[in-house]
């Protein structure tokens, strides 16, 4: 059976500072006079490899230091759509990560400015509609969150939505519920990772706490099984990302990813690439890996397909939905 990764899909998991290729990183680090400790693109690559979320954290915020002016958000982002485009994403929903670019002297008018330059002409460019969804850094004060929603609101009208992300463990949801209150008044769809490192009870706090409509990761809910029958009556969505699994050590192997039995379980997940630079694929790699690792069949990677633009905040053009929903079922995998 050819391989899967042009069926047609929204992209819902994806940190756009985390599709930072090395080359890239290497031009943008020439165009803006910052020394990398790598020898060359080779080098780095080699120090894509991390044991814990912990350790990618610290080489991915490091990275960051090429990323200065608008115009290389605007090119991170191009990057970014080429490829996708090429594994068959239609719609993507970009976070990307306010608090680590102000503190570096980055203003927030530079990052989202640059980021819709690309986006805006991204349907047109690369046949790719997209909303952008602020996230906040939950290993960041609550204050600094609060902070960070007060200066994005002159942009608020390239925001669809706000995401909590970073490291998971000793940050709860909970922490905060005040910049999650802030965001509904202001009428921004609400996500959260939640269930990845942390545990399921982490799910549940974003859901009865932040009001969070979709949770990014939540492989551990499978641990309660009252959990699982609440987000599969609720129809919450889950933003799996496989790849993402095995490289942070969350599951062994791709062979022991739980998602076959999510799907079992009636939940509306979706694969994603999370941060595809550093976790070895992008969203049709990821198709492709669970097709190989998992033996999904071609209806259950059509379900997949069908659970990202349900899954999608595209409430506002529900035309266009149905109109990708429609390429899903038309997609032919062949003999």
């Amino acid at each position: 059976m050819p391989l899967p990764s042009g069926l047609p899909k929204a992209e819902l998991h994806l940190h756009i500072e985390g599709t930072l290729e090395p080359e890239l990183a290497f031009a943008l680090a020439a165009r803006n006079g910052v020394a990398l400790p790598y020898a060359d693109t080779e080098a780095l690559r080699e120090a894509y490899s991390f044991s814990d979320l912990q350790s990618f954290l610290d080489l991915y915020y490091g990275l960051m230091a090429v990323l200065r002016t608008a115009e290389d958000f605007t090119d991170l982002a191009d990057a970014y759509l080429e490829r996708a485009a090429a594994q068959g994403v239609r719609h993507a929903e970009i976070f990307f990560d306010p608090q680590a670019h102000t503190a570096r002297g980055v203003p927030i008018g530079t990052v989202i400015e640059g980021l819709g330059a690309s986006l805006d002409r991204a349907e047109e460019r690369y046949g790719i509609s997209t909303r952008l969804i602020l996230c906040f850094l939950r290993d960041e004060s609550a204050e600094s969150a609060l902070a960070t929603l007060d200066a994005a609101k002159p942009y608020l009208h390239r925001i669809t939505g706000v995401g909590l992300d970073s490291a998971e463990v000793g940050h709860p949801p909970a922490k905060f519920r005040e910049v999650y209150e802030e965001a509904a008044r202001l009428g921004l769809r609400r996500v959260a990772h939640a269930g990845e490192e942390g545990p399921a009870a982490y799910v549940r706090e974003a859901l009865d706490v932040l009001g969070v409509e979709r949770i990014d990761h939540g492989l551990r809910c499978m641990e309660d099984p009252e959990l699982v029958d609440r987000l599969a009556r609720e129809r919450i969505p889950l933003t799996v990302c496989p790849f993402s699994n095995v490289r942070l050590r969350v599951v062994d192997t791709l062979a022991d990813h739980p998602l076959p039995a999510m799907m079992a379980a009636g939940l509306l997940v979706t694969v994603n690439s999370d941060d595809p630079a550093y976790f070895g694929g992008y969203a049709g790699d990821n198709f492709d890996g669970v097709r190989d690792a998992l033996g999904l069949a071609p209806e259950q990677l059509r379900e997949l397909a069908r659970n990202s633009f349900r899954a999608s905040f595209l409430e506002d053009d529900e035309a266009r939905r149905a109109r990708y929903l429609a390429e899903v079922e038309a997609y032919e995998f062949g003999a």
